[in-house]
């Protein structure tokens, strides 16, 4: 009987903590994962941009939730989270209940005001759901609770994350895949779109658990990288990020995405991470869940920012900087993959990045292969924050005029159409491009009670993906086979090109509604960042 009841937890301390990874007490300090060495955000939280994610909502669901001051005898005086609200599904918490100290390290991550360890976005406002035990909840229940989270703020929350997962075991379908039809993914699919919020999700790590909803189109999933002479410059090895061959390939997968789609977006720093658990001690983690929350963050401080130039009625800027195509265009596509040698070619990057057996981007098939746009392991590359700023702050350019090097830009596309973007600018002969495309998965609610939300019981109806692509060119060519490169994936809901330019020359970028699944008509974000000609 002992022995099963110490089964029983460690089952509830493995679900609970789901993709957290190591735990370990600190040891001499490292520099934080927001410094120059991790995602840069520091810089961005000082003058002169004096970002801290002020007034942006961001949410979390996990199986557990931080502790609240003022409601919960756990929470210390001396308590360095601020939250805006903690909720047990779609209720008001209740004192001392669900309490979690992993779910109390990632919502540090993301608001933490402690001097020594802040968060990302330490003056944002964190709403957070707990689903509950295992025995009481399944992919419904947290899927009442992303809805609930998605609704405070009076709508208005700008990213939502999720550092826990549910397993394949426990999916309600026979013989469940990731195929991004679980519930619980088609859920959070459905929510980036009706409730327009930004999903950043944390990737498996190869324990054979739990994966769902990593398989999502609408949002991103998120590995988590290690530091090597002092940066975080590689995929961790604790990562589940290869494909599945040899020892271990059943349990592989199970947890990499039914045919080519790629399951990760992007990756950040997760390993040795400085955080402040429920009693106010310092841990060091490691794993995806703390990779994710910086991600999520990041999506605050760059809201702040856009927010900031609406309000001041700033020139090429719209709400359509608040749409999360937009978001996961700007991220991805400023993510740090291949070192610039101080020239600008490689567009400033401050590193390279590593996969597993230490190849790089360029030496990839997402590199070589027309129809692959995602690195295996890395996605688009490490976020870097400071880099996404960069990315986001020359505001939206309409393809109506030649548009500048560094942009972005969310409008529609009809079927069997094409809309092209010409650079204003000649493009230096050796530099890279980069350039990504983001739209969603049209996964609509099977309302049968026409409230206009889920509720348990209720089903989603996946309505498929209409397929874009996307083309560099020279500005005089009209016909796609003559381009430069291409991103031509037949199964991603992004498309994304990072390759040099041949020559000197004026060029355009193509944005290409391929073929149709649902509507005629398909919102997406563009994102472009290239090297004008010296």
């Amino acid at each position: 009987m002992a022995k099963r009841q110490t089964i029983k937890k460690l089952v509830w301390i493995v679900w609970g903590l789901g993709i957290s990874g190591l735990t370990s007490p600190v040891l001499a300090k490292e520099p934080s994962t927001l410094s120059e060495v991790g995602i840069d955000a520091i810089k961005l939280q000082a003058p002169p941009y004096n970002l801290l994610g002020r007034k942006i909502a961001i949410g979390q669901v996990e199986i557990g939730r931080p502790g609240y001051f003022g409601l919960d005898k756990a929470v210390s005086l001396h308590q360095v989270l601020s939250l805006s609200g903690v909720f047990y599904r779609d209720t008001p918490a209740k004192a001392n209940a669900n309490l979690d100290p992993h779910a109390t390290m990632v919502a540090g991550m993301m608001i933490s005001s402690d001097k020594a360890r802040p968060g990302v976005a330490p003056q944002a406002r964190l709403y957070s759901s707990a689903v509950g035990s295992p025995k009481t909840s399944g992919q419904p229940e947290e899927c009442l609770a992303t809805q609930y989270v998605a609704q405070q703020n009076g709508g208005d929350v700008r990213a939502i994350n999720f550092s826990f997962g549910e397993s394949l075991d426990r999916d309600a379908r026979p013989n469940a895949v990731l195929d991004g039809n679980a519930l619980l993914t088609q859920c959070v699919d459905w929510s980036a779109r009706v409730h327009d919020v930004f999903y950043a999700i944390a990737g498996n790590q190869g324990s054979g658990g739990i994966p769902i909803p990593t398989d999502n189109f609408n949002g991103v999933s998120v590995a988590y990288t290690t530091r090597r002479q002092g940066v975080f410059t590689k995929v961790d090895f604790a990562n589940l990020s290869a494909a599945p061959v040899g020892v271990g390939k059943r349990l592989l997968d199970r947890e990499i995405n039914v045919g080519p789609r790629r399951a990760i977006s992007i990756v950040a720093p997760g390993s040795n991470v400085e955080l402040i658990d429920l009693e106010g001690k310092v841990n060091r983690v490691t794993g995806t869940s703390f990779a994710a929350p910086q991600v999520t963050a990041s999506v605050a401080l760059l809201q702040e920012y856009g927010d900031r130039q609406l309000r001041t009625k700033q020139p090429q800027w719209t709400t359509d900087s608040r749409r999360h195509e937009v978001m996961k265009a700007v991220l991805l596509n400023s993510a740090e993959k291949i070192k610039d040698s101080g020239d600008g070619l490689r567009l400033g990057m401050t590193r390279t990045m590593l996969a597993k057996d230490n190849t790089d981007w360029l030496e990839s098939d997402a590199y070589k292969d027309r129809k692959i746009p995602l690195h295996l392991q890395m996605g688009t590359g490490q976020l870097n924050v400071f880099r996404a700023y960069q990315q986001f702050s020359p505001g939206q350019q309409s393809p109506a005029a030649p548009v500048p090097p560094t942009a972005w830009d969310y409008r529609t596309i009809k079927a069997s159409s094409i809309q092209d973007y010409v650079l204003d600018k000649p493009l230096q002969k050796e530099s890279f491009v980069s350039i990504t495309l983001a739209w969603d998965r049209l996964v609509e609610l099977q309302d049968t009670n026409k409230n206009g939300q889920f509720n348990v019981g209720e089903s989603f109806r996946d309505r498929g993906l209409n397929n874009l692509d996307i083309y560099l060119m020279r500005a005089e060519d009209n016909d796609t086979s003559k381009s430069i490169w291409s991103s031509e994936s037949e199964v991603d809901s992004v498309e994304h090109i990072f390759q040099q330019v041949p020559t000197t020359g004026r060029y355009k970028i193509r944005v290409q509604f391929r073929q149709q699944a649902n509507e005629d008509v398909q919102p997406y974000a563009l994102a472009w960042w290239t090297a004008p000609a010296k």
